[in-house]
């Protein structure tokens, strides 16, 4: 087996001569790492990923193949592989564009950012979901919102005694309308987090990033993605404006708020290491009020 371990960065470079020429240890700075992979700037205009395990190589792999597929058809843009490989044995790497703007979570998307992700959900519904699976993107069922809410009402007693939580927003956890029946699976990013939406000084959406989660399924998972990163309100509405039905985007906030719920309560128990600060910020984004919730939560 290969021993656990990032890359040097000279061993980045090497990676990324081939493609770069000229390119050298020093032009080679770390990013950090990203669950499965760690990532490094390359000179000005390109981004090396290196995964650093089996899974998370074939993951890395998949999503290469699926950036190809879907180049083109999102509304915005993607990152653009000039070189992948393996950067040990077994362990796949990237060399990707670099793509404009800044993350979502430092940046706001005003109406300009909200029509381009519009298109983003109008155009992964129209992804043949055959052509997904077949590069390996695997179909993943609706999860199960008893379940969830069961969770997520236990991590609200928790997450409320610590003072994280008000109380008084607890009846906004049910939204009506999210038990109805889901849709025909589409194709998901399924982590649309802020740091995965690039927002350029013009306001629009420069670039969608890290496709490694990709599902075939239930597409309120991107419209909660976007709940939890540029809040409820604009998620509805961009939601709408993408052809979601009520019962769709009720479905979408109420997986949201479960989440945000659920992971707080997970940080404070020790449970998970993200920045509380984010966790905080991202639950009153998904909490924020909406026509759905009726006067009960408002």
């Amino acid at each position: 087996m290969t021993e656990e371990r990032l890359p040097e960065a000279a061993e980045v470079a090497r990676l990324a001569q081939e493609a770069v020429p000229g390119v050298g240890a020093a032009d080679v700075r770390p990013i950090g790492e990203g669950g499965d992979h760690a990532s490094w700037w390359v000179g000005p205009d390109h981004v090396a990923r290196c995964a650093l395990g089996f899974g998370g190589s074939e993951r890395l792999r998949r999503e290469v193949a699926l950036r190809e597929l879907i180049g083109g058809r999102t509304g915005v843009p993607v990152p653009v592989s000039v070189a992948s490989g393996d950067w040990a044995r077994g362990r796949a790497f990237t060399l990707d564009t670099r793509l404009d703007g800044v993350s979502a979570e430092r940046r706001p998307v005003p109406a300009a950012g909200e029509a381009d992700l519009v298109r983003l959900l109008v155009q992964l519904a129209q992804v043949p979901v055959a052509d997904a699976e077949a590069l390996g993107v695997p179909p993943e069922a609706p999860r199960n919102m008893p379940g969830l809410l069961r969770r997520a009402s236990a991590a609200a007693e928790a997450v409320a005694a610590r003072g994280e939580f008000d109380g008084a927003w607890l009846p906004r956890l049910r939204v009506p309308g999210a038990e109805a029946a889901t849709a025909p699976g589409t194709l998901v990013h399924n982590d649309l987090k802020g740091e995965h939406l690039l927002v350029t000084e013009d306001g629009r959406i420069g670039g969608v990033l890290d496709w490694t989660d990709a599902v075939t399924g239930d597409s309120a998972e991107d419209v909660a993605g976007l709940a939890i990163s540029v809040g409820a309100v604009a998620a509805v509405r961009i939601a709408t404006a993408a052809g979601f039905g009520p019962g769709a985007y009720a479905r979408a906030l109420q997986l949201a708020r479960c989440d945000t719920l659920t992971l707080l309560s997970d940080r404070l128990r020790g449970l998970d290491d993200s920045p509380l600060p984010l966790l905080r910020t991202q639950l009153r984004r998904a909490w924020e009020p909406t026509a759905l919730d009726g006067p009960e939560g408002a």
